[in-house]
Protein backbone atom coordinates (compact mmCIF):
# COMPACT_ATOMS: atom_id res chain seq x y z
CA UNK A 1 0.00 0.00 0.00
CA UNK A 2 1.46 3.52 -0.76
CA UNK A 3 2.19 5.65 1.78
CA UNK A 4 -0.32 8.27 1.05
CA UNK A 5 -3.31 5.17 0.92
CA UNK A 6 -1.83 4.28 4.23
CA UNK A 7 -2.16 7.48 5.62
CA UNK A 8 -5.56 8.07 4.30
CA UNK A 9 -6.96 4.90 5.95
CA UNK A 10 -6.96 5.94 9.41
CA UNK A 11 -2.92 4.44 10.43
CA UNK A 12 -1.17 6.22 13.09
CA UNK A 13 1.37 8.65 11.72
CA UNK A 14 4.66 8.54 12.68
CA UNK A 15 7.03 11.63 14.16
CA UNK A 16 8.66 12.01 10.71
CA UNK A 17 5.39 12.07 9.17
CA UNK A 18 4.46 14.66 10.98
CA UNK A 19 7.56 16.97 10.30
CA UNK A 20 7.17 16.02 6.63
CA UNK A 21 3.55 17.52 6.34
CA UNK A 22 4.40 20.22 8.84
CA UNK A 23 7.56 21.54 7.13
CA UNK A 24 5.12 21.15 3.74
CA UNK A 25 2.35 23.34 5.10
CA UNK A 26 5.11 26.04 7.14
CA UNK A 27 6.83 26.04 3.25
CA UNK A 28 3.79 27.03 1.83
CA UNK A 29 2.59 29.21 4.16
CA UNK A 30 5.62 31.72 3.87
CA UNK A 31 5.65 31.26 -0.44
CA UNK A 32 2.12 32.82 0.11
CA UNK A 33 3.42 35.96 1.71
CA UNK A 34 6.56 36.29 -0.01
CA UNK A 35 4.55 36.19 -3.10
CA UNK A 36 2.26 38.50 -1.76
CA UNK A 37 4.89 41.38 -0.79
CA UNK A 38 6.68 40.59 -4.34
CA UNK A 39 3.62 42.04 -6.13
CA UNK A 40 3.97 45.52 -5.01
CA UNK A 41 7.75 45.08 -6.59
CA UNK A 42 6.30 43.66 -9.69
CA UNK A 43 3.28 46.06 -10.24
CA UNK A 44 4.62 49.23 -8.44
CA UNK A 45 6.84 50.08 -10.62
CA UNK A 46 3.88 50.79 -13.40
CA UNK A 47 1.44 51.70 -11.24
CA UNK A 48 3.13 53.22 -8.11
CA UNK A 49 2.56 51.61 -4.87
CA UNK A 50 -0.32 53.14 -3.59
CA UNK A 51 -3.29 51.89 -1.68
CA UNK A 52 -4.91 50.46 -4.85
CA UNK A 53 -1.61 48.27 -5.37
CA UNK A 54 -2.02 46.40 -1.71
CA UNK A 55 -5.48 46.51 -1.86
CA UNK A 56 -5.43 44.63 -4.92
CA UNK A 57 -2.91 41.98 -3.85
CA UNK A 58 -4.32 41.41 -0.62
CA UNK A 59 -7.76 41.36 -1.97
CA UNK A 60 -6.77 38.38 -4.85
CA UNK A 61 -4.37 36.43 -2.13
CA UNK A 62 -7.64 36.02 -0.13
CA UNK A 63 -10.02 35.45 -2.57
CA UNK A 64 -7.17 32.65 -4.35
CA UNK A 65 -6.75 31.12 -0.58
CA UNK A 66 -10.70 30.81 -0.03
CA UNK A 67 -10.66 29.05 -3.99
CA UNK A 68 -7.69 27.18 -2.73
CA UNK A 69 -8.65 25.97 0.23
CA UNK A 70 -12.25 24.83 -1.06
CA UNK A 71 -10.87 23.16 -4.07
CA UNK A 72 -8.01 21.41 -2.13
CA UNK A 73 -10.66 20.06 0.09
CA UNK A 74 -13.09 18.67 -2.75
CA UNK A 75 -10.29 16.98 -4.55
CA UNK A 76 -8.46 15.86 -1.49
CA UNK A 77 -11.61 13.92 -0.94
CA UNK A 78 -12.85 12.96 -5.02
CA UNK A 79 -9.17 12.86 -6.78
CA UNK A 80 -6.76 10.82 -4.35
CA UNK A 81 -4.75 10.07 -7.45
CA UNK A 82 -3.56 13.72 -7.32
CA UNK A 83 -1.12 13.66 -5.11
CA UNK A 84 0.58 16.68 -2.87
CA UNK A 85 3.76 16.60 -4.76
CA UNK A 86 1.59 17.59 -7.70
CA UNK A 87 0.59 20.71 -6.42
CA UNK A 88 3.70 21.83 -4.77
CA UNK A 89 5.25 21.06 -8.37
CA UNK A 90 2.42 23.10 -10.47
CA UNK A 91 2.88 26.02 -8.19
CA UNK A 92 6.99 26.17 -8.53
CA UNK A 93 5.93 25.74 -12.10
CA UNK A 94 3.56 29.02 -11.85
CA UNK A 95 5.84 30.53 -10.34
CA UNK A 96 9.26 30.74 -11.81
CA UNK A 97 7.26 32.07 -14.69
CA UNK A 98 5.64 34.83 -13.32
CA UNK A 99 8.74 37.57 -14.70
CA UNK A 100 7.88 36.29 -17.94
CA UNK A 101 4.56 37.14 -18.08
CA UNK A 102 4.66 40.70 -15.95
CA UNK A 103 5.21 42.98 -19.31
CA UNK A 104 2.93 41.66 -21.38
CA UNK A 105 0.04 41.70 -18.58
CA UNK A 106 0.25 45.07 -17.20
CA UNK A 107 0.82 46.13 -20.87
CA UNK A 108 -2.59 44.30 -21.13
CA UNK A 109 -4.55 45.85 -18.28
CA UNK A 110 -3.07 49.56 -18.71
CA UNK A 111 -6.39 50.76 -20.46
CA UNK A 112 -8.67 49.82 -17.62
CA UNK A 113 -6.95 52.59 -15.42
CA UNK A 114 -5.37 52.40 -11.92
CA UNK A 115 -7.50 50.58 -9.49
CA UNK A 116 -8.57 48.01 -12.15
CA UNK A 117 -5.41 47.44 -13.63
CA UNK A 118 -3.93 46.86 -10.53
CA UNK A 119 -6.20 44.73 -9.72
CA UNK A 120 -6.17 42.57 -12.65
CA UNK A 121 -2.55 42.80 -13.24
CA UNK A 122 -1.99 41.22 -9.42
CA UNK A 123 -5.07 38.34 -10.48
CA UNK A 124 -3.45 37.24 -13.64
CA UNK A 125 -0.23 36.96 -12.44
CA UNK A 126 -0.43 35.69 -8.60
CA UNK A 127 -3.82 33.32 -8.41
CA UNK A 128 -2.65 30.30 -9.65
CA UNK A 129 0.43 29.95 -7.44
CA UNK A 130 -1.50 31.16 -4.75
CA UNK A 131 -4.49 28.97 -5.17
CA UNK A 132 -2.12 25.73 -5.54
CA UNK A 133 -0.44 26.87 -2.33
CA UNK A 134 -3.77 27.36 -0.53
CA UNK A 135 -4.50 23.62 -1.68
CA UNK A 136 -1.87 22.15 0.10
CA UNK A 137 -3.73 22.81 4.06
CA UNK A 138 -6.53 20.47 3.09
CA UNK A 139 -4.78 17.91 1.71
CA UNK A 140 -2.17 17.89 4.35
CA UNK A 141 -5.18 17.59 7.19
CA UNK A 142 -6.79 14.59 4.70
CA UNK A 143 -3.58 12.83 5.20
CA UNK A 144 -2.50 13.24 8.52
CA UNK A 145 -6.12 12.61 10.19
CA UNK A 146 -6.11 9.17 11.84
CA UNK A 147 -9.44 9.37 13.38
CA UNK A 148 -12.47 12.17 13.11
CA UNK A 149 -12.18 12.81 16.78
CA UNK A 150 -8.71 14.82 16.46
CA UNK A 151 -9.42 16.36 12.93
CA UNK A 152 -9.93 19.57 15.32
CA UNK A 153 -7.20 19.53 16.48
CA UNK A 154 -5.21 18.66 13.75
CA UNK A 155 -6.77 21.27 11.31
CA UNK A 156 -5.76 23.95 14.23
CA UNK A 157 -2.30 22.96 14.67
CA UNK A 158 -1.73 22.91 10.55
CA UNK A 159 -3.59 26.36 10.29
CA UNK A 160 -1.23 27.23 12.62
CA UNK A 161 2.00 26.12 11.76
CA UNK A 162 1.18 27.53 8.16
CA UNK A 163 0.53 31.05 10.09
CA UNK A 164 4.15 30.85 11.74
CA UNK A 165 5.54 30.11 8.02
CA UNK A 166 4.04 32.93 6.53
CA UNK A 167 5.47 35.07 9.39
CA UNK A 168 8.87 33.93 8.76
CA UNK A 169 8.28 34.40 5.06
CA UNK A 170 6.85 37.80 5.56
CA UNK A 171 10.24 38.74 8.08
CA UNK A 172 13.02 36.81 5.75
CA UNK A 173 11.83 38.85 3.01
CA UNK A 174 11.46 42.03 3.96
CA UNK A 175 14.25 42.13 6.10
CA UNK A 176 16.78 40.14 4.67
CA UNK A 177 15.90 39.02 1.18
CA UNK A 178 14.63 42.36 -0.65
CA UNK A 179 17.66 44.70 1.04
CA UNK A 180 20.68 42.10 -0.90
CA UNK A 181 18.86 41.32 -3.63
CA UNK A 182 16.11 41.78 -6.21
CA UNK A 183 12.83 40.34 -6.81
CA UNK A 184 13.46 38.28 -9.67
CA UNK A 185 15.92 36.80 -7.82
CA UNK A 186 13.98 36.16 -5.01
CA UNK A 187 11.06 34.77 -7.40
CA UNK A 188 13.73 31.89 -8.40
CA UNK A 189 14.71 31.20 -5.77
CA UNK A 190 10.98 30.52 -4.07
CA UNK A 191 10.46 28.53 -6.94
CA UNK A 192 13.85 26.68 -6.66
CA UNK A 193 12.38 25.64 -3.01
CA UNK A 194 8.92 24.55 -4.30
CA UNK A 195 10.47 22.53 -6.47
CA UNK A 196 12.93 20.80 -3.91
CA UNK A 197 9.91 20.60 -1.58
CA UNK A 198 7.80 18.75 -4.33
CA UNK A 199 10.83 16.46 -5.18
CA UNK A 200 10.75 15.53 -1.20
CA UNK A 201 7.57 15.03 -1.55
CA UNK A 202 7.14 12.90 -4.51
CA UNK A 203 10.09 10.68 -2.83
CA UNK A 204 8.28 10.59 0.43
CA UNK A 205 4.79 9.33 -1.27
CA UNK A 206 6.92 6.39 -3.17
CA UNK A 207 8.73 4.65 -0.43
CA UNK A 208 8.80 1.80 -1.07
CA UNK A 209 7.85 1.36 -5.08
CA UNK A 210 11.09 1.57 -6.31
CA UNK A 211 10.19 4.54 -8.17
CA UNK A 212 12.59 7.04 -6.45
CA UNK A 213 15.48 7.17 -8.90
CA UNK A 214 13.19 7.72 -11.71
CA UNK A 215 11.50 10.02 -9.84
CA UNK A 216 14.39 12.18 -8.82
CA UNK A 217 16.12 11.92 -12.22
CA UNK A 218 13.17 13.60 -14.05
CA UNK A 219 12.99 16.18 -11.38
CA UNK A 220 16.67 17.24 -12.03
CA UNK A 221 16.41 17.20 -15.16
CA UNK A 222 13.27 19.51 -15.32
CA UNK A 223 14.31 22.23 -12.44
CA UNK A 224 17.70 22.28 -14.12
CA UNK A 225 15.92 23.13 -17.77
CA UNK A 226 13.46 25.57 -16.31
CA UNK A 227 16.32 27.07 -13.93
CA UNK A 228 18.48 27.36 -17.32
CA UNK A 229 15.43 29.02 -19.18
CA UNK A 230 15.08 31.58 -16.16
CA UNK A 231 18.74 32.24 -16.31
CA UNK A 232 18.83 32.83 -19.70
CA UNK A 233 15.75 34.90 -20.13
CA UNK A 234 17.10 37.32 -17.16
CA UNK A 235 20.65 37.66 -19.23
CA UNK A 236 19.01 38.24 -22.42
CA UNK A 237 16.04 40.50 -21.35
CA UNK A 238 16.96 43.70 -23.28
CA UNK A 239 16.82 46.62 -20.91
CA UNK A 240 13.88 48.87 -22.86
CA UNK A 241 15.63 52.13 -22.84
CA UNK A 242 14.12 53.83 -25.93
CA UNK A 243 14.26 57.56 -27.37
CA UNK A 244 18.08 57.65 -26.33
CA UNK A 245 17.53 56.95 -23.07
CA UNK A 246 20.67 55.35 -20.67
CA UNK A 247 20.26 53.67 -17.90
CA UNK A 248 23.10 54.91 -15.48
CA UNK A 249 22.33 53.43 -12.38
CA UNK A 250 19.54 51.06 -11.22
CA UNK A 251 18.74 49.31 -7.31
CA UNK A 252 15.85 47.78 -6.16
CA UNK A 253 15.34 48.61 -2.87
CA UNK A 254 13.14 47.84 0.15
CA UNK A 255 10.93 51.31 -1.09
CA UNK A 256 11.30 51.13 -4.58
CA UNK A 257 13.04 50.72 -7.78
CA UNK A 258 15.32 54.00 -7.99
CA UNK A 259 16.84 54.39 -11.29
CA UNK A 260 18.61 57.18 -12.80
CA UNK A 261 18.59 58.00 -16.18
CA UNK A 262 20.02 59.88 -19.53
CA UNK A 263 18.12 61.52 -22.01
CA UNK A 264 20.66 62.49 -24.28
CA UNK A 265 18.09 64.16 -26.88
CA UNK A 266 16.65 66.55 -23.89
CA UNK A 267 19.96 66.47 -22.38
CA UNK A 268 18.51 65.73 -19.27
CA UNK A 269 19.19 63.42 -16.24
CA UNK A 270 16.50 62.23 -14.09
CA UNK A 271 15.66 59.97 -11.45
CA UNK A 272 12.49 58.01 -11.09
CA UNK A 273 11.19 56.03 -7.95
CA UNK A 274 8.87 53.30 -9.60
CA UNK A 275 6.43 54.97 -11.43
CA UNK A 276 7.65 58.94 -10.42
CA UNK A 277 10.42 61.27 -11.32
CA UNK A 278 11.94 62.99 -8.36
CA UNK A 279 14.63 64.54 -9.85
CA UNK A 280 15.90 66.00 -13.08
CA UNK A 281 18.77 68.32 -13.62
CA UNK A 282 20.66 69.42 -16.89
CA UNK A 283 23.27 66.44 -18.13
CA UNK A 284 25.99 69.29 -18.32
CA UNK A 285 25.44 70.30 -15.08
CA UNK A 286 23.66 67.68 -12.92
CA UNK A 287 23.89 69.99 -9.97
CA UNK A 288 21.04 72.53 -11.41
CA UNK A 289 18.12 71.07 -11.07
CA UNK A 290 15.11 71.82 -13.71
CA UNK A 291 12.15 70.95 -11.58
CA UNK A 292 9.85 74.67 -11.25
CA UNK A 293 8.63 73.33 -7.53
CA UNK A 294 12.25 73.41 -6.31
CA UNK A 295 13.14 76.74 -7.62
CA UNK A 296 10.03 78.03 -5.91
CA UNK A 297 11.01 76.05 -2.72
CA UNK A 298 14.96 77.54 -2.85
CA UNK A 299 13.31 80.91 -2.62
CA UNK A 300 12.23 80.66 0.97
CA UNK A 301 15.64 82.73 1.91
CA UNK A 302 13.93 85.71 0.80
CA UNK A 303 11.29 85.39 2.58
CA UNK A 304 13.22 84.72 6.07
CA UNK A 305 17.04 86.36 4.96
CA UNK A 306 18.37 85.58 9.08
CA UNK A 307 17.81 81.74 8.08
CA UNK A 308 20.79 79.34 8.66
CA UNK A 309 20.01 76.35 8.85
CA UNK A 310 16.86 74.40 7.17
CA UNK A 311 15.93 70.45 7.20
CA UNK A 312 14.63 68.74 3.78
CA UNK A 313 12.39 65.65 4.24
CA UNK A 314 13.09 64.00 0.80
CA UNK A 315 16.39 64.05 -0.52
CA UNK A 316 15.38 63.68 -4.44
CA UNK A 317 19.13 64.64 -6.09
CA UNK A 318 19.74 66.99 -3.23
CA UNK A 319 19.29 70.25 -5.40
CA UNK A 320 16.59 72.08 -2.59
CA UNK A 321 19.67 71.51 -0.11
CA UNK A 322 22.17 72.48 -2.61
CA UNK A 323 19.93 75.89 -3.76
CA UNK A 324 19.71 76.70 0.16
CA UNK A 325 23.41 76.18 0.73
CA UNK A 326 24.59 78.86 -2.30
CA UNK A 327 22.52 81.25 0.03
CA UNK A 328 24.23 80.11 3.34
CA UNK A 329 21.30 78.32 4.86
CA UNK A 330 23.20 74.71 5.76
CA UNK A 331 20.99 71.80 5.39
CA UNK A 332 19.84 68.55 6.99
CA UNK A 333 18.02 66.06 4.85
CA UNK A 334 16.05 62.90 5.95
CA UNK A 335 16.00 60.52 2.77
CA UNK A 336 13.84 57.40 3.37
CA UNK A 337 15.30 55.53 0.93
CA UNK A 338 18.97 54.58 1.22
CA UNK A 339 19.41 53.81 -2.88
CA UNK A 340 18.10 57.34 -3.55
CA UNK A 341 20.07 58.56 -1.15
CA UNK A 342 23.29 57.00 -3.21
CA UNK A 343 22.16 57.99 -6.72
CA UNK A 344 22.10 62.04 -4.95
CA UNK A 345 25.37 61.36 -4.40
CA UNK A 346 26.89 59.65 -7.20
CA UNK A 347 25.30 60.63 -10.29
CA UNK A 348 23.83 64.60 -9.18
CA UNK A 349 27.10 65.67 -7.37
CA UNK A 350 25.04 65.81 -3.67
CA UNK A 351 27.03 67.42 -1.17
CA UNK A 352 25.34 67.41 2.54
CA UNK A 353 25.92 70.28 4.23
CA UNK A 354 24.43 69.11 6.89
CA UNK A 355 23.54 65.45 8.26
CA UNK A 356 22.02 63.32 5.80
CA UNK A 357 19.66 60.98 7.83
CA UNK A 358 18.22 57.62 5.87
CA UNK A 359 15.32 56.78 7.39
CA UNK A 360 11.33 56.63 8.14
CA UNK A 361 10.63 60.42 8.28
CA UNK A 362 8.07 60.45 10.92
CA UNK A 363 10.44 58.19 13.38
CA UNK A 364 13.61 59.99 12.17
CA UNK A 365 11.45 63.69 13.20
CA UNK A 366 10.67 62.15 17.17
CA UNK A 367 14.40 61.43 17.37
CA UNK A 368 15.32 65.06 16.68
CA UNK A 369 17.05 67.17 19.10
CA UNK A 370 17.69 70.12 16.65
CA UNK A 371 15.53 73.49 15.74
CA UNK A 372 15.58 75.09 12.50
CA UNK A 373 14.49 78.57 10.62
CA UNK A 374 13.07 76.06 7.77
CA UNK A 375 11.70 73.19 6.95
CA UNK A 376 11.02 71.59 3.36
CA UNK A 377 8.46 69.03 3.16
CA UNK A 378 9.20 67.06 -0.26
CA UNK A 379 7.69 63.65 -0.23
CA UNK A 380 6.42 63.31 -3.52
CA UNK A 381 7.18 59.89 -5.39
CA UNK A 382 5.42 57.19 -7.13
CA UNK A 383 2.63 59.39 -7.85
CA UNK A 384 1.23 59.62 -4.51
CA UNK A 385 2.16 61.51 -1.18
CA UNK A 386 3.21 59.49 1.30
CA UNK A 387 -0.45 60.60 3.25
CA UNK A 388 0.70 60.08 6.90
CA UNK A 389 3.07 62.67 6.73
CA UNK A 390 0.09 65.15 5.40
CA UNK A 391 -1.80 64.95 8.94
CA UNK A 392 -2.36 67.04 11.84
CA UNK A 393 -0.10 65.04 13.71
CA UNK A 394 2.89 64.94 11.46
CA UNK A 395 2.39 69.33 10.95
CA UNK A 396 2.78 69.42 15.17
CA UNK A 397 5.59 67.59 15.34
CA UNK A 398 7.77 69.65 12.74
CA UNK A 399 6.29 72.85 14.12
CA UNK A 400 7.77 71.88 17.22
CA UNK A 401 11.19 71.87 15.80
CA UNK A 402 10.48 75.48 14.25
CA UNK A 403 12.28 78.18 15.32
CA UNK A 404 9.95 81.19 16.27
CA UNK A 405 9.24 82.43 12.85
CA UNK A 406 10.33 79.64 11.14
CA UNK A 407 8.25 78.80 7.95
CA UNK A 408 7.47 75.07 7.11
CA UNK A 409 7.15 74.53 3.12
CA UNK A 410 5.07 71.77 1.59
CA UNK A 411 5.00 70.61 -1.96
CA UNK A 412 2.08 68.59 -3.24
CA UNK A 413 0.94 67.75 -6.27
CA UNK A 414 -3.00 67.94 -7.70
CA UNK A 415 -5.29 70.24 -9.61
CA UNK A 416 -6.39 74.14 -9.44
CA UNK A 417 -9.70 73.72 -11.28
CA UNK A 418 -12.84 73.72 -8.61
CA UNK A 419 -13.96 70.11 -8.88
CA UNK A 420 -10.09 68.14 -8.44
CA UNK A 421 -9.01 70.93 -6.22
CA UNK A 422 -9.97 69.42 -2.36
CA UNK A 423 -7.11 67.36 -1.73
CA UNK A 424 -4.58 70.70 -1.63
CA UNK A 425 -7.67 72.83 0.05
CA UNK A 426 -7.94 69.64 2.73
CA UNK A 427 -4.24 70.24 2.94
CA UNK A 428 -4.21 74.07 3.27
CA UNK A 429 -6.97 73.59 5.82
CA UNK A 430 -5.15 71.49 8.02
CA UNK A 431 -2.14 73.75 7.83
CA UNK A 432 -4.18 76.44 9.40
CA UNK A 433 -4.75 74.24 12.06
CA UNK A 434 -1.46 74.59 13.28
CA UNK A 435 0.13 77.59 12.01
CA UNK A 436 -1.26 81.34 11.97
CA UNK A 437 0.01 82.39 8.80
CA UNK A 438 0.09 80.54 5.23
CA UNK A 439 0.80 81.30 1.88
CA UNK A 440 0.28 79.06 -1.85
CA UNK A 441 2.38 79.19 -4.55
CA UNK A 442 1.82 77.16 -7.73
CA UNK A 443 4.74 75.83 -10.13
CA UNK A 444 3.04 76.56 -13.36
CA UNK A 445 0.54 79.36 -13.40
CA UNK A 446 -2.53 78.49 -15.75
CA UNK A 447 -1.98 74.67 -15.82
CA UNK A 448 -5.02 72.42 -14.43
CA UNK A 449 -1.89 70.32 -13.06
CA UNK A 450 0.78 71.57 -10.86
CA UNK A 451 2.98 72.09 -7.71
CA UNK A 452 1.48 73.75 -4.56
CA UNK A 453 4.15 75.25 -2.63
CA UNK A 454 2.28 75.52 0.77
CA UNK A 455 4.19 77.97 3.33
CA UNK A 456 3.56 78.04 6.81
CA UNK A 457 3.96 80.01 9.65
CA UNK A 458 3.39 81.97 13.23
CA UNK A 459 4.70 85.46 11.60
CA UNK A 460 3.90 86.66 8.81
CA UNK A 461 5.12 85.36 5.57
CA UNK A 462 6.31 88.00 3.32
CA UNK A 463 9.76 88.90 0.95
CA UNK A 464 11.47 91.33 2.63
CA UNK A 465 12.64 94.70 0.90
CA UNK A 466 16.08 94.38 -0.58
CA UNK A 467 15.63 90.61 -1.41
CA UNK A 468 16.27 89.17 -4.83
CA UNK A 469 16.08 90.86 -7.90
CA UNK A 470 12.97 92.72 -9.53
CA UNK A 471 12.45 89.81 -12.26
CA UNK A 472 12.71 87.23 -9.38
CA UNK A 473 10.57 88.59 -7.00
CA UNK A 474 8.12 88.88 -10.08
CA UNK A 475 8.20 85.70 -11.21
CA UNK A 476 7.16 84.52 -8.01
CA UNK A 477 4.18 87.24 -7.96
CA UNK A 478 2.61 85.50 -10.98
CA UNK A 479 2.83 81.63 -9.19
CA UNK A 480 0.93 83.41 -6.10
CA UNK A 481 -2.09 81.05 -6.03
CA UNK A 482 -5.38 82.01 -3.74
CA UNK A 483 -6.21 78.77 -2.17
CA UNK A 484 -10.07 78.10 -0.63
CA UNK A 485 -10.28 76.63 2.53
CA UNK A 486 -10.96 73.02 2.31
CA UNK A 487 -13.94 71.50 4.91
CA UNK A 488 -11.90 68.77 6.44
CA UNK A 489 -8.88 68.85 9.11
CA UNK A 490 -6.39 65.34 7.70
CA UNK A 491 -5.43 63.24 10.99
CA UNK A 492 -3.81 60.46 11.20
CA UNK A 493 -7.42 59.03 12.28
CA UNK A 494 -9.33 59.88 8.65
CA UNK A 495 -6.77 60.61 6.28
CA UNK A 496 -8.69 60.47 2.47
CA UNK A 497 -5.64 61.88 0.74
CA UNK A 498 -5.00 59.15 -1.18
CA UNK A 499 -8.15 57.96 -1.98
CA UNK A 500 -9.15 61.82 -3.52
CA UNK A 501 -5.62 61.32 -5.30
CA UNK A 502 -6.48 58.62 -7.58
CA UNK A 503 -6.95 61.36 -10.49
CA UNK A 504 -4.42 63.39 -9.72
CA UNK A 505 -1.94 59.84 -9.86
CA UNK A 506 -3.53 58.64 -12.67
CA UNK A 507 -2.92 62.34 -14.99
CA UNK A 508 0.70 61.95 -13.24
CA UNK A 509 0.88 58.60 -14.85
CA UNK A 510 -0.05 59.76 -18.05
CA UNK A 511 2.20 63.23 -18.32
CA UNK A 512 5.23 60.59 -17.33
CA UNK A 513 4.12 58.05 -20.27
CA UNK A 514 4.19 61.29 -22.36
CA UNK A 515 7.48 62.04 -21.61
CA UNK A 516 9.58 58.62 -20.91
CA UNK A 517 7.14 56.11 -23.03
CA UNK A 518 5.07 53.01 -21.85
CA UNK A 519 8.65 51.06 -21.90
CA UNK A 520 10.34 52.35 -19.09
CA UNK A 521 8.26 51.60 -16.67
CA UNK A 522 7.88 47.50 -17.44
CA UNK A 523 10.49 45.77 -16.53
Amino acid sequence: MSKSRALSSGLTISVFDRIVLYLTVSLTGASVMVLELLGTRLIGPFYGVSLYVWSSLISVTMIALAFGYWLGGRIADRMPRIRLSYLIALAALTTVIIPALTRPVLLLTDPMGLRAGAFFSAFLLFTLPLTLLAMTGPYVIKLAARQLANVGALSGSVYAVSTIGSVIGTIALGFYLLPITGSRAVLYGLSALLGMLALMLALYERRGTGQQFTIMSMALIFFACLGGAAFAYENNRTQPWGKGLTLLYESESVYGWVRVIDDEAQKVRFMMSDASTISAADIANVRQGLLTYQWVTQRLPLFRPAAKNALLIGLGGGHIADGLEKQGVKTDAIEIDPAVAEAALRFFDYRPSGDLIVGDARYEIRQLTKTYDLIIHDCFTGGSEPAHLMSIETLRELKSHLNPGGILAINFVGFTDNKRQRPAQLVYRTLGEVFSERRVYISEPGSEFNDFIFMASDEPIAIHAGQGNHKMLELLSKRRYAMVEGDLVVTDDFNPLENLQVSKAEAYRKVLLERVGMDVLLR
